[in-house]
């Protein structure tokens, strides 16, 4: 986690230092609006590339109660650091053609669109359903552009975001490390916790274009995106602990052999853009709105928006016969 966030959120700060972010968000404020929502929710959206966290906690930003809610519910829509790594294997690994880098890119930008969409869309469900009312005017200063005082940013992104960050990921990451483990070593007759709960959840993982272990490894991943994939590779090489491969051409050949098409592919891909957010997400939320019925919104809502895409995107490729 530590390192794609020492290098965001320095750069994220020497913009704002720079007078650089409140303009962006006066210039989106149009097409936020015609979500319900406010341009500063922008901002809020880029901070969650680092982390949504820090992207939640960003919201305080907004000064309207309804629109600083809309904006903390849909905040996990965009990909944070941790969704990165699956995003980026498993687009160079299925859909780069002769390893083109290029078209990876290319895919991975389509995905990122694809998500501010699907953000455009939840903030419009919310706006027009369990959040309506009137939207606040907006009112923005814009400073000067200035030179940035590069101690100053350096110093406040290490100890403001990425310190807090990381300490509140302990505290979870250390009780989860322990249940994986558990449940992978822990016999249960022939087979182990793991395989069990792997096995009870296959068939809502075949609904979803997913298979039960993967649909398990996002939901082991709570405490942190960035262990889906290694839970996935440590049941499938039968391993007791987390692991990873030498390159992505070997990990290529163990999803194929494990029933993987591309269609699995995007459906991963899907479900790595929706799904719950982290627990030190969810936290965030709890301690920013005191709410516990918000915080199981801002965990449902972009579940719901996942499963809906994988459950439609099978359903045409099983209709057409082109998995």
């Amino acid at each position: 986690m530590l390192p794609p966030m020492a290098i965001f959120f320095p750069l994220f700060t020497l913009l704002e230092d720079v007078g650089y972010l409140p303009r962006v968000a006066f210039n989106l404020d149009r097409f936020f609006r015609s979500a319900g929502a406010h341009g500063r929710q922008s901002l809020t959206m880029c901070m969650a590339l680092g982390c949504s966290a820090c992207g939640v906690t960003g919201c305080r930003i907004i000064e309207g109660k309804r629109e600083r809610l809309v904006a903390m519910l849909t905040n996990s829509f965009v990909p944070c650091n941790g969704r990165f790594p699956t995003l980026i294997a498993l687009t160079v690994v299925f859909f780069a053609p002769g390893g083109s880098f290029a078209a990876a890119a290319a895919i991975f930008v389509g995905l990122m669109v694809f998500a501010v969409a699907m953000t455009w869309l939840a903030s419009r469900l919310l706006s027009f359903t369990v959040l309506k009312g009137e939207s606040t005017a907006f009112s923005l200063e814009l400073p000067p552009y200035r030179m940035p005082q590069v101690g100053k940013v350096l110093a406040r992104s290490l100890l403001d975001r990425t310190l807090l960050v990381l300490g509140r990921a302990v505290t979870v990451a250390a009780p989860a490390g322990l249940v994986i483990w558990c449940l992978a070593n822990l016999p249960v007759g022939d087979t182990v916790l793991l395989q069990l709960l792997s096995d009870w959840l296959d068939p809502l993982g075949r609904l979803m274009g997913l298979d039960g272990m993967i649909l398990l490894a996002f939901l082991l991943g709570f405490p942190a995106n960035e262990i889906v994939i290694p839970i996935i590779l440590m049941t499938y090489l039968s391993q007791g602990t987390l692991t990873e491969l030498a390159s992505l051409a070997e990990m290529k050949s163990l999803f194929l052999a494990n029933g993987w098409t591309w269609a699995t592919a995007v459906c991963v891909l899907l479900f790595m853009l929706m799904h719950w957010p982290c627990s030190t997400t969810l936290l965030t939320v709890k301690k920013e709105t005191g709410s516990l019925k918000w915080t199981l919104i801002a965990a449902l809502l972009p579940t719901a928006f996942g499963m809906l895409a994988c459950i439609l995107f099978t359903a045409i490729v099983r209709c057409f016969g082109v998995g």
